[in-house]
């Protein structure tokens, strides 16, 4: 039985950055490409080139690997020409390969937000279409407040269906704008359209005001839309929008739309969604939510008695999917049953091969836990595991020891008479049986710390000259201001490549200090495993040519 292709389009960029509290920067913006490219999905909306300076920088560039990327824009204004209008064209001039471009398919907003008529606005509908796609630009059509639009004039909401389509769009998707439609509404209006346009043209992009989006785009799929539009972890204006982290594993798990429809997520990809969804909470400071379909730290959880029992004999009495399918865990309160698959795999990214009845594996799993206890949370910071892991295995190289760290903060004024505030860190650290002493100023103790510490590592410091700390996050886990702090540490290097490192402590310059020495520590762990593979190349005799 063939299936049809179902294509997945995030949107966490653009319409998650409308969630109150949330502010993405540029290095966020470029670190959750990442996580998006890792899960698999086929469009990435990466925001509004032009609206602001963050959205302006990301887009000078391509950002994507293998996903579409996808920049968002109005289409053009009354009274002046697409290939005129100034937004339009920051869109088409843009290093994205798709274009989507939002239009009003509700006659009451044309008129009342817009000040225009519909015949207006379905002309500058089609100038936009025809302009975006003679320049190259796959072009997708949001009709923002379509299923509302359609209840009070189904011939105008229609049109704009119509209108997009015969101008050259790819997709034209319809947006529960409001969230308030029903499934059985999203059916009946979906099928009205179809008879207009084909399933293969349109998209659903709903939100989640009456907690109905995953319902509504699963009604929309099962009437005919092959895309669906969500973000990560439900990220949304409002109540946010239909959240790709618990659709995906109903799309790809569950046998009704598994046999029905083919997306680009492999069992591979999907083993990774409650990394995903935890990293990208991390990200943006706050807790994962427990009771989080599939990736909850509690969507697999089980209390002591009669559900433990069944659940020893047969895990489906009560799980409806396997959790390490999607990359979570099993915990029966009277026994640990999971841990060592995911911990496998997880060593398995850093090129640590261990059987599953290594005594090691046990001793690992168990300080992982005690540190989540604590606090850690590794699933935000690969990189601290891989060092953690290497520590417990008895593998990490001693590359260099701290002995001494001091952070001191002055306020003071210059010679001007300006207030001002100094920061100065001292570091002792013993590399090679050799104590080094550096001192630095930044700007603050975090950053007066890491200059400090990566000023002199002796027959080190070569190897850490690209290396730079790119993001800095914390999050208090206590209430008070002695609470326990967990700090997050982003880093990269010449390479490209990007890491995270965790610090946990009461003491806030206590955390970021670990994050930092971790940080280092991975990077070089990194070059010890080139400089490794060089010796071997080096010293592997050449082959003799034959023939």
């Amino acid at each position: 039985m063939s299936r049809d292709r179902l294509y997945l389009f995030d949107t966490t960029l653009r319409d998650g950055a409308q969630t109150a509290g949330v502010e993405f920067s540029l290095e966020d913006k470029i670190a959750i490409i990442d996580l998006l490219e890792e899960l698999g999905v086929d469009y990435i909306e990466g925001g509004y080139p032009g609206a602001n300076p963050v959205d302006t920088a990301f887009f000078e560039k391509k950002r994507t690997k293998s996903a579409t990327f996808t920049a968002f824009g109005m289409t053009k204004r009354a009274g002046r020409s697409a290939a005129n209008d100034p937004g339009v064209q920051g869109l088409v001039n843009s290093a994205a390969a798709a274009t989507c471009f939002v239009a009003k398919a509700w006659d009451y907003q044309v008129e009342l937000a817009l000040g225009s008529t519909t015949d207006e606005h379905l002309e500058g509908l089609a100038d936009t279409v025809r302009t975006a796609a003679s320049a190259g630009k796959e072009v997708l059509i949001d009709l923002e407040h379509f299923f509302d639009g359609f209840k009070a004039n189904p011939e105008y909401a229609l049109s704009c269906v119509t209108t997009a389509l015969e101008a050259g769009a790819r997709w034209v998707v319809l947006c529960d704008t409001n969230g308030g439609t029903m499934p059985s509404e999203v059916r009946t209006i979906v099928g009205t359209v179809l008879k207009f346009a084909p399933g293969e043209k349109l998209g659903i992009h709903p939100h989640d005001d009456t907690g109905q989006a995953v319902a509504n785009a699963l009604a929309a799929v099962e009437t005919g839309v092959r895309q669906v539009q969500g973000t990560l972890n439900g990220l949304g204006e409002r109540c946010g929008n239909a959240n790709l982290v618990t659709l995906i594993p109903t799309l790809v798990l569950k046998p009704y739309y598994a046999e029905r429809f083919e997306t680009g997520i492999t069992p591979e990809k999907l083993e990774r969604l409650t990394h995903i969804s935890r990293a990208f909470d991390d990200r943006l400071n706050r807790a994962p939510a427990r009771q989080a379909p599939y990736v909850g730290a509690a969507a697999f959880a089980t209390k002591a008695g009669i559900h433990a029992s069944a659940l020893l004999k047969d895990f489906s009495t009560y799980e409806h999917v396997p959790p390490e399918s999607v990359g979570n865990e099993r915990a029966i309160m009277v026994s640990q049953q999971a841990g060592k698959s995911n911990l496998l795999t997880a060593l398995a990214r850093h090129d640590i091969v261990l059987e599953k009845d290594d005594p090691r594996l046990e001793k690992l799993l168990a300080t992982v836990k005690e540190r989540e206890a604590q606090g850690y949370s590794y699933d935000g910071a690969d990189a601290s595991f891989a060092v953690l892991a290497r520590s417990v295995l008895g593998t990490l190289p001693s590359f260099f020891d701290v002995e001494h760290y001091r952070a001191m903060v002055e306020r003071r004024h210059n010679a001007q008479g300006e207030e001002i505030t100094v920061t100065e860190a001292v570091v002792k650290v013993r590399v090679d049986g050799q104590l080094l002493m550096s001192v630095a100023e930044g700007n603050g103790p975090v950053n007066a710390l890491d200059q400090a510490l990566r000023k002199d590592l002796g027959i080190y410091s070569a190897r850490i000259e690209d290396l730079e700390l790119v993001d800095f996050k914390v999050r208090i886990l206590d209430g008070g201001t002695g609470a326990v702090t967990r700090v997050l540490v982003e880093s990269r290097d010449g390479t490209g490549e990007r890491w995270s490192t965790i610090g946990v402590s009461s003491n806030i310059i206590d955390a970021s200090f670990e994050a930092l020495y971790e940080s280092i520590t991975y990077k070089l762990l990194k070059t010890e495993a080139v400089q490794s593979s060089s010796v071997l190349a080096t010293a592997r005799p050449a082959q003799k040519a034959t023939g």
